[in-house]
């Protein structure tokens, strides 16, 4: 699919003569948001900007920003520690005894 977007022609010129490729900074911006407001998923993200690596497209998101949060991802996919649900390496949570 292709998005076409009308910008006025002076603030179009004044953008990319402000930082390259404005056809890449609109898809980037857009998909970027989708991702923030978790309408993309990581996989997704990547495939929409052309990353060949999940380690590229970690560095634009660090270069943007967003940082994963490690705890939230383990969550998301059912992956428990070692020590069993709702821990983090030691035992039952007080009050679970």
């Amino acid at each position: 699919m292709q998005l076409t977007v009308q910008i006025p022609a002076d603030i179009a010129h004044r953008l990319i003569e402000a930082g390259g490729d404005l056809s890449r900074r609109a898809l980037e911006g857009m998909a970027l948001e989708e991702f923030k407001t978790g309408n993309l998923n990581k996989p997704e993200l990547r495939r929409l900007l052309g990353f060949g690596t999940r380690w590229q497209l970690d560095g634009f998101l660090k270069a943007h920003g967003v940082f994963e949060d490690y705890a939230d991802r383990e969550r998301e996919s059912g992956a428990d520690s070692i020590c069993g649900p709702g821990t983090r390496g030691g035992g039952a949570l007080p009050g679970e005894l």
